[in-house]
């Protein structure tokens, strides 16, 4: 029941992006580490998080997509990032699924289960006639704040590499006030401060 209020809440907030919205407070279970846990996402403030949409377990491109994101979690990691995954499967399904699949056993970061749409609603990503989510990708600050989204029609594959440069370009003006990132920018590369004098002149 404080699950759905706090949905409630979120979601009728009329005519505001979805980019500085506070992230919802919202527990589910998930599977991690070959064991079933809870996960309050309110609990993750103080950090940086990327939660990772998808449609559904034993499918095609998602296996694809949550590989490619194993192979980068440390890389996350060091930047002090959590990753979680987000599918309307149960924990049972993940387990399943992490069971059997190859590229799956790769997993070592939380997938959280989404079975009543709660988190999948709050985030404008639930498909209510399939009972699924979009490729959903939400990027999350320490103060709990949305500062990146990305969503796909579920038959386009994301990037692991251009998330977790996004995340870094994130963290990068969060650090540095008045500091803004061009485009494809990676860490080492110049970056630009706003003003009058640039005015034109890019």
């Amino acid at each position: 029941m404080e699950n759905q209020t706090y949905m409630d809440d979120f979601l009728f907030e009329e005519n505001m992006p979805m980019v500085g919205r506070m992230m919802p407070d919202i527990v589910l279970e998930a599977y991690h580490e070959e064991k079933i846990t809870t996960v309050q996402t309110g609990d993750l403030k103080g950090k940086w998080a990327v939660f990772i949409f998808y449609p559904a377990d034993f499918t095609f491109v998602c296996p694809t997509e949550l590989e490619e994101l194993a192979e980068l979690y440390p890389e996350f990691q060091k930047e002090g990032v959590e990753v979680m995954s987000v599918s309307t499967d149960t924990v049972y399904t993940h387990k399943a699924w992490h069971d059997t699949s190859e590229a799956i056993k790769k997993v070592t970061y939380p997938m959280l289960a989404d079975p009543a749409g709660i988190l999948s609603r709050a985030l404008g990503v639930y498909l209510p006639d399939e009972g699924v989510a979009l490729r959903g990708t939400f990027i999350v600050n320490p103060e709990g704040k949305i500062v990146g989204t990305e969503i796909n029609d579920n038959s386009i594959g994301r990037s692991a590499k251009e998330l977790l440069r996004k995340v870094r370009a994130a963290k990068f003006v969060a650090e540095h006030d008045g500091k803004v990132c061009p485009a494809s920018w990676n860490p080492g590369d110049d970056t630009l401060e706003p003003g009058l004098d640039l005015v034109g002149k890019i």
